[in-house]
């Protein structure tokens, strides 16, 4: 499980890296200002669907009912279930495709009201929303892939898959002098990269004989079982992206420049969201889901326990990067071109506000897949509507007094709520079994995080002067070097105190892993 889950990681970390390379040169190109501001909301409409309806809730229910289909019956039978879900699901897809182009302007006024005290603002929101939203109907056909390739075991090529986007979109920025401006250039980018993305994941099936069939829709009992489950999980799966939806209604409410400080500031948080947090949903909700299906108790919260912990020592670093030296990290990546120092202030603020939910955003889908590898997608569901709506409530107490920053704030106080009624419901329930090994490595993160704390605090002003000295790329420079001190320091710590508590990679279920690198480097 571990040898996947580094795989999906490695490849969410190219991802990750490309997406900034993709944003620097929107910071650029686009800048903070109108068209920064339009092209984050053509570029969350189709997200958002496809976070919400995709990847979460579709995950959730499909993967639990394709294994158990696959474990009790035989492979045929799963592969007809396989084949009726995808039918459906085109279907649907083709449908919420014609209804997007056809009421755009009023899907954009849903998503950002704000907008209509702005025609121009928001006529060329609609334009980019229209050129952008094919993008879901591609992306969630690759979900579909992708969720049938990852319970057969193979991660890589659905991790790699988002690389594409970036790389296109790039591409297209690129070449943006063919279009009326940049943020044209990048929304065709967008959906082209979703085209390729599809043909990757098609390839990639039919190579595994994975490739899904369309078919005569027919409801049988196992597709029944599973729009049971996806109701619920629907919401269950998107209490953080209902919250950013919320984030981009109320943001357009904010002046010219603030729904761009959110946009720039997500771009950062997402990164150990999906490199920690995506990757070990992805991985182990088949690993638990198979676990339950043949009764294996122990396997189960063996594997979630060292998912939390290994997610909790990933995370962390990212926790105080963001919270201690926010203004250095914006700073570096996106001040350039049509991006200014204010841009930079306004957007390390709102990173700083999300950096403080970090570690609960990235946690709750290692808490949630216990839930629903047992079925159970309701209990996910209540728990996320109950965190919403005091989400909700905070966003609107705060953006009037804290601007972007209160919209941030309520995001994750809504992480930290739901985190914390998972894991109460989850120890209830026997669906989450914390073991020793778990709080030690905790204990380990927390104090690693304390030392890396001081020690970015303590070398912020000679990172400083570096960057200064260093010319056109020294806040690049000064950064990774910032960063890589951080690693050494923070992995030093966490190494310490894992060998003080008496946690070895025997425990932490990595002993396989390291023995088999070190049979590969012997000669």
């Amino acid at each position: 499980m571990f040898k996947s889950f580094l795989s999906v990681s490695g490849f969410t970390l190219l991802s990750r890296l490309t997406g900034f390379l993709r944003d620097v040169m929107l910071s650029g190109m686009v800048g903070a200002g109108l068209l920064g501001d339009a092209l984050a909301v053509a570029l969350r409409l189709p997200n958002h669907f496809r976070a919400i309806f995709g990847e979460g809730a579709f995950n959730a229910a499909y993967v639990p009912t394709y294994l158990r289909v696959y474990e009790q019956s035989d492979v045929w039978s799963a592969r007809r279930f396989a084949n009726q879900i995808f039918t459906l699901l085109l279907i649907s897809q083709v449908i919420l495709l014609a209804l997007g182009w056809l009421f755009m302007p009023g899907f954009v006024h849903l998503m950002a009201p704000g907008f209509a005290a702005d025609p121009e603002k928001f006529s060329l929101a609609v334009s980019l929303t229209r050129i952008t939203f094919p993008y879901l109907f591609c992306v969630t056909l690759v979900t579909m892939h992708s969720a049938t390739l990852n319970a057969h075991g193979k991660f890589a090529v659905a991790a790699f898959a988002p690389v594409l986007m970036n790389v296109v979109t790039m591409a297209f920025l690129g070449v943006s002098f063919l279009f009326p401006n940049a943020a044209y250039a990048a929304a065709a980018g967008v959906t082209v990269s979703g085209l390729a993305q599809l043909a990757l994941l098609m390839l990639s099936a039919r190579r595994s004989r994975l490739m899904e069939k369309i078919v005569r829709p027919h409801f049988g009992a196992d597709v029944r079982a599973f729009f049971r489950m996806f109701g619920p999980a629907v919401i269950g799966s998107s209490g953080l992206q209902i919250a950013m939806f919320a984030d981009t209604i109320i943001g357009s409410l904010l002046q010219t420049g603030g729904m761009s400080s959110i946009y720039y500031a997500e771009r950062l948080y997402q990164l150990p969201i999906g490199l920690v947090g995506v990757a070990a949903g992805t991985v182990l909700l088949p690993a638990m889901s198979r676990y339950f299906a043949r009764e294996d108790w122990e396997g189960a919260f063996t594997a979630q326990n060292r998912t939390i912990a290994m997610t909790a020592a990933l995370t962390a670093p990212f926790v105080v990067a963001f919270m201690v030296i926010p203004e250095v990290i914006v700073g570096a990546l996106f001040q350039h071109g049509a991006f200014h120092a204010g841009d930079t202030q306004a957007t390390a603020a709102v990173l700083r506000a999300y950096g403080s939910g970090l570690l609960a955003m990235v946690a709750i889908n290692a808490l949630r897949s216990g839930f629903q590898a047992m079925g159970d997608t309701k209990t996910p569901m209540l728990v996320s509507l109950g965190a919403l709506a005091i989400n909700l409530l905070l966003k609107i107490l705060l953006y009037k007094p804290l601007g972007a920053v209160g919209i941030a704030l309520a995001t994750s106080a809504n992480a930290w709520i739901n985190l914390g009624a998972l894991i109460f419901l989850g120890l209830r329930r026997y669906l989450f079994q914390p073991d020793e090994t778990l709080k030690k490595v905790l204990l380990a993160a927390a104090t690693a995080g304390v030392v890396l704390t001081n020690i970015a605090l303590w070398l912020q002003a000679p990172f400083a002067a570096l960057a200064g000295r260093l010319g056109s790329f020294g806040s690049l420079i000064a950064l990774a070097c910032f960063g890589l001190t951080g690693l050494i320091v923070y992995g030093g710590a966490m190494v310490g105190g894992c060998k003080a508590l008496g946690v070895d990679p025997e425990r932490m279920g990595l002993g396989r892993l390291f023995r088999r690198k070190l049979s590969s480097a012997s000669p």
